[in-house]
């Protein structure tokens, strides 16, 4: 039986809430009955050992799986009640709303600038003062404009780990979505990075829903509201973080913590 949170604050909104969802990789059953809601201005963890569905399950979120060829879905997701699977609702409008940052950095092969001002302008914003107030305000957002301010004109690929992980970062911030996805953001980043990430998440959370898949025990401890565990392609269970973390109610999930398996 999967613990879940039955009451959500009155307060609090349901950002995503996935109900029964099944999805396939060919035979491979990779998401069996993924019942999950998400809520606003946290950050949710979603934690478990490799192969577990965590990745998949969030690149469900924002239809990026559908990608992989062979991929087959049941169930629904409502994105602020609306089912994403809708034949009405296109990938475009859903992407608009929902950022994506990666395990491993991944700047466009431009200046900086260009890459905060790729998504705006894809989005057709074409003026300059428009664009400069964007790019200002997401690397503002993403806690990097004192370090690159002065060199805007810059190959991202001369930044950093560190930098270019903030800079996507940014780059997600710059089509003001309502929801980041993180896969893994920290696994490739050293300790200092990774706690500058870790900051701007908690920074972030007052004005985004952030979703975040982490191998990292402790910083799921640290940073997320809500932590989810994930065995198997299954959800064994979901609760406030520091109820998972100190009184889980399935032994699995106290197994996995404490590092028998995983």
């Amino acid at each position: 039986m999967v613990q879940q949170i039955d009451k959500k604050p009155e307060t609090t909104q349901i950002v995503y809430d996935t109900k029964g969802l099944n999805l396939w990789y060919g035979t491979n059953h990779a998401l069996k009955n993924i019942d999950l809601p998400i809520y606003e201005n946290e950050v949710t963890a979603i934690i478990g050992p490799s192969g577990c569905g965590k990745s998949t399950y969030i690149k469900t979120l924002n239809r990026m799986v559908e990608l992989t060829q062979g991929v087959k879905t049941s169930g629904e997701i409502h994105y602020r009640g609306r089912n994403i699977f809708d034949k009405d609702y296109t990938v475009e409008e859903l992407r608009t709303k929902v950022g994506m940052v990666f395990q491993k950095p991944n700047p466009f092969p431009k200046s900086i600038y260009d890459n905060i001002a790729y998504g705006p302008r894809i989005h057709g914003i074409k003026n300059k003062k428009i664009l400069d107030e964007i790019v200002e305000k997401s690397l503002r957002g993403a806690a990097i404009w004192d370090e690159v301010k002065d060199r805007l004109s810059t190959n991202a690929y001369s930044l950093s780990g560190g930098q270019q992980q903030r800079i996507c970062i940014a780059r997600a911030l710059a089509i003001e979505p309502d929801v980041i996805l993180m896969d893994e953001p920290t696994s490739a980043l050293d300790p200092i990075s990774t706690l500058k990430v870790e900051e701007l998440v908690q920074e972030l959370k007052k004005d985004y829903s952030i979703i975040i898949v982490t191998h990292n025990m402790q910083q799921a401890g640290r940073i997320s509201d809500k932590t989810a565990f994930f065995l198997n392609g299954e959800v064994v269970e979901y609760d406030e973080t520091n109820v998972i973390f100190s009184n889980p109610s399935d032994q699995r999930t106290e197994d996995y913590i404490s590092g028998r398996f995983g």
